[in-house]
């Protein structure tokens, strides 16, 4: 009998956005969404759903839920992990929990799994691309008092337990844990599946489980965030480029001294 898996995902703001598109709102200290570009499956996420669907592809793997909690969720953006071949869809979809810090965000998710109820593994991306604070996963583990390993490129389980590839700078370390457990994917696992069109078909008449925090027990004290945003803002750059040019590559070169020399840098 294979494991059961869940798969915590995030819809944010799609990174390849111009510069030129980022608008802050310095009142709401909130980023204002950018017209015209979609957002998307946090990337590390999508890494997620591809170690869980390889563990699919082997037969040790049941069922792969994916949750989330936000609110504005475009279904065609959080549908792709079914049409990549997950089984299932939740979302925790409410303004109350449109904008949550992370132990918040980690408290609704603990919930979400409690509710799922049956699971094995648990699995999340290492950080979002949003924030880039890598706490929620750990937050997760700690509420539900699991062990957890982080930054993992490859994981195989086996005889109730997981084994995991840690990423390291200089290579790799392996870490053995006891089922159930939660692990963070990184991006060293490699690229995530296209959906195809058989996956994109079957995704198209799914029906995501939409969930109301009160369906979890969570109210207004429970979300309140820990952590206060004083000042959210785009650093001002006020770097300037001076392009040399030259007759030639020795004449640019011989340019190029001279001006650091007059800057007193050589």
């Amino acid at each position: 009998m294979g494991i059961k898996i869940i798969v915590c995902v995030k819809q944010v703001m799609d990174p390849e956005t111009p510069a030129s598109a980022f608008k802050v709102d310095p009142d709401s200290n909130k980023v204002i969404p950018a017209q015209g570009i979609p957002p998307v499956v946090n990337g590390f996420d999508e890494n997620a759903v591809e170690a869980a669907l390889r563990l699919k592809d082997s037969g040790d793997v049941d069922k792969i839920t994916v949750i989330s909690v936000g609110n504005n969720f475009v279904m065609d953006v959080m549908k792709k992990p079914l049409s990549m071949g997950a089984d299932e869809l939740i979302l925790v979809q409410d303004e109350s929990v449109s904008d949550l810090d992370a132990f918040a965000t980690a408290t609704a998710l603990a919930k979400t799994i409690e509710h799922v109820g049956e699971y094995d593994l648990i699995l999340c991306g290492r950080q979002a691309s949003d924030w880039d604070q890598a706490h929620v996963a750990m937050g997760v583990a700690e509420l539900l008092n699991l062990p957890c390993i982080s930054l993992a490129q490859k994981l195989d389980v086996a005889d109730g337990g997981i084994t995991v590839q840690r990423s390291l700078t200089d290579g790799y370390e392996v870490v053995e844990a006891k089922l159930p457990a939660v692990v963070t994917v990184s991006n060293e696992l490699g690229e995530p599946r296209y959906p195809n069109l058989r996956g994109i078909m079957q995704a198209s008449r799914k029906t995501p489980t939409i969930l109301s925090p009160s369906d979890l027990g969570l109210d207004a004290d429970v979300l309140a965030p820990k952590l206060a945003l004083t000042e959210l803002f785009i650093p001002v750059s006020d770097k300037k480029v001076e392009i040399i040019e030259g007759e030639n590559e020795a004449d640019a070169g011989r340019k190029l001294a001279l001006r650091l020399r007059e800057e007193k840098l050589i």
